[in-house]
Order: structure tokens, then sequence, then C-alpha cells
């Protein structure tokens, strides 16, 4: 709740709504420096993880080599790449001692209607969908991702359950806490949310190089600015990290090559377990709502 002191507005309140274009949502000043420390902080824990994950492995005689790698260990290294990505945000974001609150990282319920919350997430996922058919149609392109067979997601039961839950869950919520959450939100503070938009998706594109088809990086890049404008309008990470669940979910079912009774499925228990988890948070306090 804001409040007057000796009749003026504090200078925090005073400029909520208008910096970096977010008419909604609370108010995170970070500087868009940090933006590009935070991303290349991500990726550098990711590297330290993967390399200190890499020496229990040897002593146990699991061969690693640039060219091959177990799909269990591609697995586990994907793992610990989200763990550092959310792990560089919250570092980043509390730098000079500042209390960080899940609410200035968008983890807050969206600001307008239900319905119209709902209808936004269909609305962005379809034409994700059809710039992603007029993209393959133009270009001519009939190539699948192969991330999951890298994953091993048909190696095994276990590892098919672990890259499920990866790519529906733990994907989905610590990349737009990155990419959204921080990355977004600090460089809309320098030039505004369109151009911090622009930057982003194509950011979002490019980091999935070599995980993605390049044909596919245009569409992915796309996603990640229309993430963005969902995320600005709405006040809330929650609808972002909807679509971009839904997305990951329904890929994941058709490169599996599951019925689409399965892969409806699949993303209905994905929007289930994303819901009944954020309850779950706000009922212990720690994703409090924003008063």
């Amino acid at each position: 709740m804001t409040t007057v002191a000796n009749g003026k507005v504090p200078q925090l309140a005073a400029e909520k709504g208008r910096r970096g274009g977010f008419p909604r949502g609370p108010l995170a000043g970070w500087p868009a420096w940090r933006a590009w420390v935070a991303l290349f902080l991500a990726f550098a824990l990711a590297l330290l993880g993967v390399a200190l994950l890499a020496i229990p492995l040897s002593f146990a005689g699991v061969g690693l080599s640039a060219h091959h790698t177990p799909p269990g260990v591609t697995l586990a290294d994907t793992y610990v790449q989200d763990a550092a990505f959310v792990l560089a945000v919250v570092f980043v974001a509390s730098l000079g001692g500042q209390r960080l609150r899940a609410a200035e990282l968008g983890l807050r319920r969206p600001r307008i209607p239900r319905l119209r919350a709902a209808a936004l997430v269909v609305a962005t996922y379809l034409g994700f969908l059809l710039f992603s058919f007029l993209w393959a149609l133009a270009l001519g392109i009939n190539e699948k991702d192969k991330l999951l067979e890298t994953l091993g997601a048909n190696h095994s039961t276990a590892n098919l359950v672990g890259s499920a839950v990866l790519t529906c869950l733990v994907a989905p919520v610590c990349e737009e806490l990155l990419f959204r959450g921080f990355f977004f939100r600090a460089l809309a503070n320098w030039r505004g949310w369109l151009p911090a938009a622009l930057l982003t998706g194509i950011v979002f594109g490019a980091v999935h190089a070599g995980s993605a088809p390049a044909a596919d990086l245009v569409p992915l890049g796309f996603l990640g600015f229309q993430l963005c404008l969902l995320y600005r309008y709405s006040g809330s990470l929650y609808l972002a990290i909807a679509v971009h669940a839904l997305n990951n979910a329904l890929a994941f079912g058709d490169l599996e090559g599951w019925s689409a009774g399965g892969i409806l499925a699949l993303a209905l228990a994905t929007v289930a377990v994303l819901a009944a988890l954020l309850f779950a948070l706000e009922r212990i306090g720690l994703f409090a709502e924003e008063r």
C-alpha cells in the first residue's frame, strides 16, 4: 500500500506505472546492465555446475567426452542449467542488499479478469502456432527437434519421466524467471518495454541454438517477444509460464509420437501441476499476494 508522508508521495510510488512502460505490476528499478550480468552469470554458473557434476561421474566410471555424453548425464546437466538460471536471477536482483520479493519478478496473480487472462494465453499460443506454420511453409522446413533424443527420453522410463518434468515444468518456470521476470524487466528500465521485448525475443531465440533446429530460432524469438507483451499487459509472469509450459508439453507429446489424447492429457496435467504448485507456494507465504 502506498503511504504519503508530509503530503508528499515517495519517489518510488510516483514513478510507478511509467518506468519501462509498465502501467501494471510492481516497480523493479533494476538498471539495464544487470540484465546482461544475470544472463552471463546464469550460463557461467551452468558451466560450473556441469563441470562439478562431471567430477563424481568420472570417479563412478561414467565415460564422458566431447563426442559422447550418456543421455542421463545430459538430462542432469540440463537440470543444473535451469537451477543456475534461478540462482543468477536471485543473486543479481539482490545486489546492493536489496530485498527481493517474488512479486518483483512477476510471481503474482494477473491484474486482469480470469476469463481475459485465459483468452490471452490461448491467443498468444495460437499466434505463435500461426507464425511457426507460416515460417515453416515459407522456408519449406520439415525438420524435427532432436532435444528429446539428446536427453534420452526413449532410453528408459526414468529418463522419459525426467525429460517430461524438465521440459514441461522446470524449464518453463526457470527460463521465464530469467528472460521475462528479470532480463526483460531490467531492460525495460533503459529504453522502454518495446525495445526490451524485441531484444529479449532475439536473445531468447539465440540461446536455443544447439538445442533446437536453426530454422526454429526465429519462431522461438517471436514467442519470446510475445511472452514479454503478455507479461507487460497482465503484470504477471504466471501467464507467460503457462504459455511456455503448454507449448513444451504439446511439443513433447508430438515429438514422442503420442496420440492426440495423450498429448492433451499431458498438457492438462502440466497446467494442473503448475496451478497446484503456485497455490501451495502462496498458501505457505512464499508468493504472498502484494498489497
